[in-house]
């Protein structure tokens, strides 16, 4: 059934309501007057069932997190352990024994020495003749007696304390009071205590109890285990309706507090409605409050971390931008951060680019790459809000969806990572009003080196002057300014595996995107070439995860592979040993970057040169011939992503004009960006070149020079330069995204042999590029008919 049709009717408060199904949740849409049913109105209720895909893929990105977040804490409570345990062993190890060993007989003799004998020395019997005349007698002056009579009448006896004890105890009522742990990470057990010496009892809620204390070999009671799962906040900050409140209070076992924030009055008693038709009261708390507030609130708790949440969802109306400094500080340490952002119109485009500066820091692209710009611009905002407070930022998935982004971002307390961001914000300089190329160049770089302990360190460098002229190189129009925006990797190959893994144990009746989240994110898991380089040939064949079991897409799992630069973090290289557990989604290395983002469309280089576009496996198939490695983008159909230098792609346009779709020579006017990039044509530039040199021997004023010159045509014309073709221009063009130390993968035999265009051997070979064909999946969802953002209720 449709989530937007009602299912059925309820009366609450003498009120009729029409339920909407999602998930495992509902939500409570006022019924509809007879009179106006099957006629268009507004919505009393905001809902889109456009976003229940971004609602299905946040439950299961917060599932994901969550058993990594339980893996940190049960890692974090063994160690602590281990150090209690070996503290304990060293300090009895210390303490020597009292009738055993040797060191314990030689303390007791020294002390024997240093204290005087009561029956033998003389200081001895001097010391107790003293404290006889000081101490009145106890038998025979009245001063002792009286001083006994008053001590016992002060004093009762034993038998009288032990009835007096012990009669009070069932009279005197209990307290109960709330003992807030100092951590957002422990447990907040209730304890009850019986006044005049009774029992310590503590009430977990009906949660799991610590085990029982038991001695252990060296006689100490160890301290219970705190459960890892005790307490998990959620906090979605702008609710509406609490639909995603309710999902996540519905599937998400781990949850324990969740609180469900909005603004309006009217927004909160429907949230209040919802939860108690869902039976969730005791998990989900309502609150009618500024987000912004309620988030500073949280940062403001009396004891730290005791209000902090583990997950914070922001999904505006618009702009997520004015919650992103106050949510990195509410998120507890190693917490994750969900953002959606609805206004594409902004971050995408160039129609409104001084609100795009204003709200992520940076200026937007223009182009078919122009969403995967979007995105590098919020997780600048992310990062830049976050740094400010010594946070560093991990994107764990970031998608562009529809009409709106989805980003789930981890974040966690490391000046030391904050470092890098410089390293990665890169500018970029698009030729968005002429061929579409573009050249990327970083603020800073990070160099890793030795030190004398064999450790690594990084030494930050600022980036040299502009690596891009004001003109294209390639069809001469001018380029325009982006940025600056992230430049670092935009997903965790591991969590995506990790959600990956959880569909075919899904119900589709609950979650009905399936299909769609198995391709995005398939697809999402590919794009990153330096990921997919690094599979061997046996590896890429082996099916190896339960997604292909159950008739998956046949997509190699490249989780176990060590990845060019998204490597994982020092840090979590102990974990992947085979003694010790593995992290379900290890962070990567803070210093790596992308080193080739964005992509091109075929079609869209086929409309500045006005021929017919080549087909994507031939387009493949030709980068593939030389060499080059080539993957697609989640962010558009049709999308290519290589590592191809834009000199080389140009080069291969050029040739599929003259081999496959030759065009007229006026249907290409002069002064065009096709007309510049066919002016380059490698067939007419050996002629191109003659003409020139045989103009500069013309001006030559003796005969040496004008032989010189000469001589060097006719050797340039009958084969390559000495030089190995340096004089030429290179296929591999030198950027500053490629840093030192980092080659290219061997990747054919004519780009590691021949380094001028002229030289390349073009096959546009479709064997080569077509990819291996699995199960199909929907990788780019057509649109339905009620696409895009709905207005708001009213």
């Amino acid at each position: 059934m449709p989530p937007s049709q009602p299912s059925a009717q309820v009366s609450y408060h003498g009120k009729g309501y029409d339920i909407v199904r999602e998930g495992l949740a509902e939500i409570l849409v006022p019924a509809a007057p007879a009179s106006t049913k099957g006629k268009a109105k507004a919505q009393a209720v905001f809902y889109n069932p456009i976003q229940q895909y971004s609602r299905d893929l946040s439950v299961l990105a917060v599932r994901a997190f969550a058993d990594d977040y339980i893996f940190l804490k049960g890692k974090k409570q063994r160690k602590r352990q281990e150090t209690q345990r070996e503290a304990r062993e060293t300090k009895s190890k210390r303490e020597p024994s009292a009738g055993n060993d040797e060191e314990g007989r030689e303390v007791r003799e020294t002390k024997r020495k240093r204290e005087p004998n009561a029956s033998n020395d003389e200081e001895g019997t001097e010391a107790r003749e003293t404290k006889r005349k000081r101490e009145p007698s106890a038998g025979n002056d009245e001063e002792g007696g009286e001083a006994r009579r008053t001590k016992r009448k002060r004093e009762p006896s034993a038998s009288n304390d032990e009835k007096e004890d012990i009669a009070p105890v069932d009279k005197k009522p209990k307290r109960e009071f709330a003992l807030q742990s100092g951590s957002a990470d422990e447990l907040e057990p209730v304890i009850s205590i019986t006044e005049g010496g009774g029992d310590v009892k503590a009430d977990y809620g009906g949660g799991p109890k610590p085990p029982e204390k038991t001695k252990s070999r060296d006689g100490h009671r160890p301290k219970p285990e705190t459960d890892a799962t005790s307490l998990f906040r959620i906090l979605d900050a702008l609710s509406a309706t609490g639909l995603r409140a309710l999902r996540y209070g519905k599937e998400v076992p781990i949850a324990t507090h969740i609180t469900a924030n909005d603004l309006s009055g009217s927004a909160t008693a429907s949230i209040k409605l919802n939860v108690e038709h869902n039976g969730l009261a005791e998990k989900i708390q309502p609150s009618t409050s500024d987000a912004i507030n309620h988030l500073h609130r949280s940062i403001g708790a009396p004891k730290p971390g005791a209000g902090q949440y583990h997950v914070i969802d922001l999904d505006p109306y618009g702009t997520a931008a004015p919650f992103l400094d106050s949510a990195v500080r509410a998120l507890v340490d190693g917490g994750l951060l969900c953002v959606t952002c609805t206004d594409a119109g902004v971050f995408a485009s160039l129609g409104y680019l001084e609100k795009t500066c204003s709200q992520y820091g940076g200026l937007p692209l223009k182009g078919p790459h122009a969403h995967e710009g979007g995105i590098r611009l919020i997780l600048h905002a992310i990062a830049t809000a976050a740094a400010r407070y010594g946070i560093a930022i991990e994107p764990l998935l970031s998608l562009s969806i529809d009409f709106y982004a989805r980003l789930f971002v981890r974040v966690h307390r490391s000046p030391a990572e904050v470092k890098f961001l410089a390293s990665k914000t890169m500018m970029v300089y698009n030729c968005d009003g002429g061929c579409g190329a573009w050249s990327v160049q970083h603020l800073a770089h990070a160099r890793a080196k030795e030190n004398r302990n064999g450790e690594t360190i990084y030494k930050f460098t600022a980036a040299l002057g502009p690596t891009a002229a004001p003109g294209c190189e390639h069809c001469g129009f001018k380029t325009h300014l982006a940025g600056p925006m992230w430049s670092g990797p935009l997903h965790n190959p591991h969590f995506i595996e990790r959600i990956l893994d959880m569909l075919p144990s899904l119900d589709k009746d609950v979650y009905q995107t399936i299909p769609r989240i198995e391709g995005m994110l398939t697809t999402a898991l590919n794009e990153n070439l330096d990921d997919v380089a690094a599979a061997p040939k046996e590896h890429a064949k082996r099916v190896g995860n339960t997604r292909a079991k159950s008739g998956g897409d046949p997509t190699p799992d490249h989780s176990d592979l060590p990845l060019k630069g998204t490597k994982a973090s020092p840090a979590s290289k102990d974990e992947d040993s085979s003694s010790q557990p593995v992290r379900p989604v290890p962070p990567l290395d803070p210093s790596s970057r992308a080193h080739h983002p964005f992509f091109f469309v075929p079609s869209t280089l086929s409309g500045v040169l006005h021929c017919v576009s080549p087909s994507d496996s031939a387009m493949r198939g030709a980068l593939k011939h030389l060499g080059y490695r080539t993957t697609r983008s989640h962010t558009k159909a049709g999308s290519i992503v290589t590592d191809a230098p834009w000199s080389v792609i140009w080069e291969i346009m050029r040739e599929w004009v003259q081999q496959k779709s030759p065009v007229k020579e006026d249907a290409i006017r002069a002064g065009t960006a096709g007309y510049g990039i066919m002016s380059k044509d490698r067939s007419k530039a050996a002629l191109r070149d003659a003409k020139e040199t045989l103009a500069e021997a013309h001006k030559c004023v003796n005969w040496e020079d004008m032989e010189q010159k000469l001589q060097a045509l006719l050797y340039r014309m009958g084969k390559k330069p000495a030089d190995g073709g340096k004089s030429g221009q290179s296929v591999v063009n030198p950027t500053e995204d490629e840093p030192a130390g980092v080659k290219d993968p061997g990747l054919g035999k004519q780009k590691g042999s021949m380094a001028r265009l002229q030289d390349l051997k073009i096959i546009f070979d479709e064997g080569l590029g077509k990819e291996s064909r699995g199960r199909r999946m929907v990788r780019y969802q057509q649109n339905p008919p009620d696409w895009g953002p709905m207005t708001k209720a009213k």
